[in-house]
């Protein structure tokens, strides 16, 4: 490789939300368990607009250099920055803190990290050392410092060593904070630097992964490694052609999707949330920090594809925890599973492996897990807990009961905010259901199957002919009215959906796409639905609109770039006679909503999703159903794609004369044969070739229309 990837990324990308949060330049190993950018200004969510530095993280405190300071001015120094002063990788990270003139460098490893402060020479050098109320600060007179304890539920431990001994520790507190004042004298190169080990275990295992990593390495060292792993991790996907900012795009995409999940393994030993307790795991890794409900959908196929062993061991982490806490995790972090969103979509994740063929894992406890969560697990959005009286109702009639209009919530269980999402979970639990199907029929458990893949079919349930939409049922089996599928259900459409509307939860069944194809009327009138998805006006003011559903960002029409249920739905166009619309939406999505500034993201990034889409949809495929063990072909940005192959081999993507004019596949050859479908099969992109594709400025109506998969 004559040049880094890693230096094409662009961690700014997403700095300013286009409504909700922004992304955070973090420094990070791929996968690691040390993350770190700066603190920036508190309250202001764009952080890319912030113009203040608070200080950087150490565990769950965090340090701030100064000139001159104050024990009663400590708990608020803070220093101007500018971002044409200021470099921003994956692998490294460099400031200037204006107000004092103080440089400030760090890099990090698997579980720590160096900082290197540059004072003015001859200057004074005062370090704070901080943390929340509650969070202990120790140091003395040494070069040794801490900071740990729990926040959240979460236990992190930060154990630093200076590179001189301070002249003096003053404490400080104010503000709900506390801390350490520390004293250096001047130093004819200014230059002080703390190395930071991080341990989710205890203070001791803290000092023991900094003494590992990075007490014989300076930062340059630490620096150079850390950017020949992600060279590493990025360069499985190697794209050429497009421009520059796609190019940067691109790889910040794949940089977003290669952060988590999280190897939390320390020397043989892990912390688990869910259970509370430290735990032995000598010959393997576990992993932490995933948003199921975001996830499934494209950033764990994307991993799949890039480094199957590794799935695995994340796999393995998920049946792990469901050991430890009783059920299939769906957002696991540091502090145990957190109840957020809906569905069982760890369930997709692992048959969508099983599909795939990996089998580094314990597929009985896998479907033992999968089949509790769906049988034993309420059902209710943001919740944990048994099945309730709503769960029932799914079980024994086929949907998730909605309330009408007005009507007062009586199930306590229910959360006030979130609502009963009825609609979405549903349909969301189906297609869990359908996965759970396969893997019971995988394992030979026919009786399980049969139950599974009918509840699979509960979408159907919900299908109202009458108006052409998804819609909400009351327990008794009547239909909601008034319901209006562009701004029913309140905030989100929490009453009925997940964040969106009717108009995207219509299309929310990816396991029987031709079954709701049916349903809608067939393929001519699905396809006018798809475009008339693309074309439907907001009924008033964009403000209004969003203001009831804030998450609907990147918006074209009704569709929704900015929140993970409208993924698939651009790819529906290869199940009608017109597969050159996927590819025409496709660019245009691209084109609008991804760049390489800090506006480059539509919506919420959410630990990798909407990037793992792009990473993805720029290469010209998608897995339009984890499960389904192929790829929808899209609109290649790139003319040249080489995905290395973990066996050693590669698969090429060529997508001849691809540029922004010539977005539209003329014909496709899958190794040196005609391929008339727009998708792929997992097993032939995984055993390396080659697909052609000779693009053209006009859509070849004809190309693609064979038969879909069943």
């Amino acid at each position: 490789m004559n040049h880094s990837l890693a230096e094409l990324v662009r961690p700014h990308i997403g700095g300013v939300g286009h409504l909700l949060t922004s992304t955070s330049p973090v420094s990070s190993l791929p996968h690691g368990m040390m993350k770190l950018a700066p603190i920036t200004t508190p309250g202001m969510p764009d952080r890319y607009l912030a113009d203040h530095i608070y200080g950087f993280p150490v565990g769950h405190g965090w340090l701030m250099p100064a000139c001159a300071a104050e024990a009663g001015q400590a708990a608020e120094l803070r220093s101007l920055y500018d971002h044409e002063l200021e470099t921003a990788r994956p692998h490294r990270y460099e400031a200037l803190l204006e107000d004092e003139g103080i440089a400030v460098q760090l890099a990090v490893t698997a579980q720590a990290a160096i900082y290197r402060f540059v004072y003015p020479p001859g200057s004074s050098r005062v370090l704070s050392l901080g943390a929340p109320d509650g969070i202990a600060a120790e140091a003395a007179a040494t070069e040794e410092a801490a900071v740990g304890g729990k926040l959240g539920g979460a236990p992190l431990f930060a154990a630093l060593r200076f590179s001189e001994r301070p002249l003096s520790v003053e404490p400080w507190s104010g503000a709900g904070k506390r801390g350490l004042l520390l004293r250096f004298g001047p130093a004819a190169d200014g230059v002080l630097e703390v190395r930071v080990g991080l341990s989710q275990i205890d203070a001791e295992q803290a000092r023991r992964n900094r003494e590992r990593e990075v007490a014989a390495l300076t930062l340059e060292q630490a620096a150079a490694a850390a950017e020949a792993a992600w060279n590493d991790a990025l360069g499985r996907i190697s794209v050429r052609g497009g421009t520059a900012a796609q190019q940067s795009a691109y790889y910040t995409a794949l940089y977003r999707s290669l952060l988590n999940m999280s190897d939390v393994t320390e020397e043989g030993r892990y912390y688990s949330g869910c259970d509370d307790a430290v735990h032995e795991l000598p010959d393997d890794a576990f992993y932490i920090r995933d948003q199921m409900w975001d996830a499934y959908r494209c950033h764990h196929p994307l991993q799949l594809l890039l480094d199957p062993q590794r799935k695995e061991a994340m796999i393995r982490s998920y049946l792990r925890m469901y050991q430890q806490c009783g059920w299939l995790p769906q957002f696991p972090y540091p502090q145990g599973d957190l109840p957020i969103m809906t569905g069982n979509h760890a369930a997709a994740m692992i048959w969508d492996a099983y599909a795939k063929g990996l089998r580094g894992f314990d597929a009985e406890l896998a479907y033992e897990a999968m089949r509790k969560n769906a049988m034993e697990v309420t059902m209710l959005p943001w919740v944990h807990g048994p099945l309730t009286e709503l769960d029932r109702v799914y079980l024994e009639q086929g949907f998730f009961p909605a309330l009408r209009p007005g009507e007062a919530e009586t199930v306590p269980e229910v959360d006030g905010f979130e609502r009963r999402q009825a609609v979405a979970v549903t349909l969301e639990h189906a297609y869990d259901d359908w996965c759970v199907a396969q893997m019971a029929q995988a394992l030979g458990k026919e009786e399980d199957y049969r139950h599974f893949l009918e509840r699979g079919q509960n979408y159907r349930h919900l299908y109202r002919p009458d108006i052409g939409f998804m819609a909400p049922r009351a327990a008794d089996g009547s239909w909601i009215e008034p319901f209006d599928p562009k701004f029913g259900g309140g905030l989100g459409g929490r009453d009925y959906f997940s964040e969106c509307n009717a108009w995207i939860y219509s299309f929310h069944v990816q396991h029987d796409i031709e079954g709701l194809i049916g349903l809608m009327g067939g393929p001519e009138a699905f396809e006018q639905r798809l475009d008339q998805l693309f074309q439907e006006p907001y009924d008033g003011a964009k403000y209004r609109f969003l203001g009831l559903f804030p998450d609907s960002t990147g918006l074209i029409g009704q569709y929704c770039q900015g929140n993970e249920p409208a993924f698939h739905i651009p790819y529906l166009y290869n199940y009608t006679r017109s597969p050159w619309k996927t590819q025409r939406r496709l660019r245009q999505i691209m084109d609008l909503w991804y760049h390489d500034h800090p506006l480059g993201l539509c919506g919420d990034e959410d630990n990798g999703a909407l990037s793992s889409w792009y990473a993805f949809s720029a290469i010209g495929l998608y897995p339009i159903c984890p499960g389904k063990p192929f790829y929808e072909i899209g609109s290649p940005l790139f003319e040249e794609i080489d995905i290395a192959l973990p066996g050693g081999g590669t698969f090429r993507i060529a997508a001849r004369g691809a540029s922004a004019r010539r977005k539209y596949i003329q014909s496709a050859m899958l190794n040196g044969e005609p391929l008339h479908v727009p998708r792929i099969a997992h097993d032939a992109l995984a055993a390396g070739g080659e697909l052609v594709l000779e693009m053209g400025e006009r859509p070849n109506r004809a190309w693609g229309l064979g038969a879909p998969p069943s």
